[in-house]
């Protein structure tokens, strides 16, 4: 559904019954919050029966006076459907909604968005089918207490139709990628040499097996590399196999910033219904950028298999830190997700300025301790 068919239902009659799962004081008091003691698990929704989850309103904040950084990405959540034992959605909170880098930032899209104050109220309007059950867990690995507000607003129905597709989100890091060192070669051969003829080694965003359509992905990069010389980090192709095709595969793109819908090397934050640049980096593209594309109007379909992948630096020639959300339907059981990575391995790497050689190697210390 866009928006514009969207709106042109309103008026029409719908079944089902409107239902909200959410933390408000049992007792008529104003603790309207769950606590997250630190690392620990809680269950914030169960739902019997059939329906459609519509909307997630989650927020959160250390319950004292603590300061606990990056707190985003110390936080999982997890969404599991119809009894399965095998997560649907397992992402870190922060990256789920729409952004990385573990914090939060005002922005809108279609179907995920951060809100006021600073971007610190989570909103999700994916819509979410389940025949014979919905459950929600939330995991905090932060080390204080944490007050955790949300709601979540479904319908319940007699049934669904056989044919809904379940939902599915699933993150990924590579700290740094895989590339190759800039020490003793001409920056234009670094940067634009080279032919990649496979797809090999490219950094992977999805990869799924089933029948079903990838509706997209947010996109976060740390430029980890300090240099004078030109600096700009997305001239990776996307490469999207289906259905196990090699390569070239059927959907092969021309750029990281063409993928996303920009153009031109760009820094300028924009957010669109389906696409946007939510954090557009520093001087010489340094620091932190954070991007997303929604197959929203135009989704991906894959019969039996899909592999979404994007290149890291022409030919996968540069070392940068790269984590991203792929959001998908597919019918079940799903390829089971290995094991998410264990908070060190989760938590951003330190700003890398000023630049030299010294912070450049603390930089890697950290990502590969």
């Amino acid at each position: 559904m866009n928006l514009v068919s969207g709106a042109s239902s309103i008026s029409q009659v719908r079944a089902g019954k409107t239902k909200r799962v959410s933390s408000y004081d049992r007792s008529g008091g104003n603790k309207d919050f769950y606590t997250l003691l630190p690392h620990s698990k809680i269950e914030i929704c169960n739902i019997k029966g059939s329906g459609y989850i519509r909307h997630i309103w989650m927020t959160m904040t250390p319950n004292g006076p603590f300061d606990i950084q990056f707190l985003p990405r110390k936080i999982i959540v997890r969404m599991f459907w119809d009894n399965e034992s095998s997560p649907s959605v397992e992402v870190p909170i922060g990256d789920f909604f729409g952004m990385g880098h573990g914090i939060t930032k005002n922005y809108t899209s279609a179907f995920l968005m951060m809100s006021p104050e600073d971007g610190k109220a989570f909103n999700c309007f994916f819509p979410m089918p389940f025949a014979s059950g919905a459950r929600i867990e939330i995991e905090s690995e932060a080390e204080n207490e944490v007050k955790f507000y949300f709601y979540v607003n479904y319908e319940e129905h007699d049934a669904i139709p056989e044919d809904e597709l379940r939902f599915h989100a699933k993150w990924s890091r590579q700290c740094p990628t895989d590339g190759i060192s800039d020490k003793d070669i001409d920056n234009a051969e670094y940067e634009f040499g080279g032919k990649n003829t496979t797809g090999e080694g490219n950094y992977v965003i999805l990869e799924a097996e089933g029948k079903g359509h990838y509706v997209g992905c947010n996109f976060n990069v740390h430029n980890l590399r300090a240099t004078r010389e030109w600096n700009w980090y997305g001239e990776g192709d996307d490469m999207i196999f289906i259905d196990g095709e090699h390569w070239p595969p059927s959907l092969h793109g021309t750029g990281t910033e063409d993928y996303f819908n920009t153009a031109w090397c760009p820094q300028q934050e924009v957010c669109t219904p389906y696409h946007g640049i939510i954090l557009g980096g520093g001087p010489n593209w340094g620091g932190k950028i954070s991007t997303y594309r929604y197959h929203i109007l135009d989704p991906i379909i894959f019969e039996k298999s899909i592999k979404v992948t994007i290149e890291h630096g022409h030919n996968n020639h540069r070392c940068d830190d790269i984590s991203s959300t792929a959001y998908w339907y597919q019918t079940e059981p799903h390829k089971e997700f290995e094991r998410i990575l264990p908070l060190k391995d989760r938590l951003p790497v330190p700003d890398i300025l000023p630049f030299n050689d010294d912070t450049i190697n603390k930089v890697f210390s950290h990502a590969n301790p």
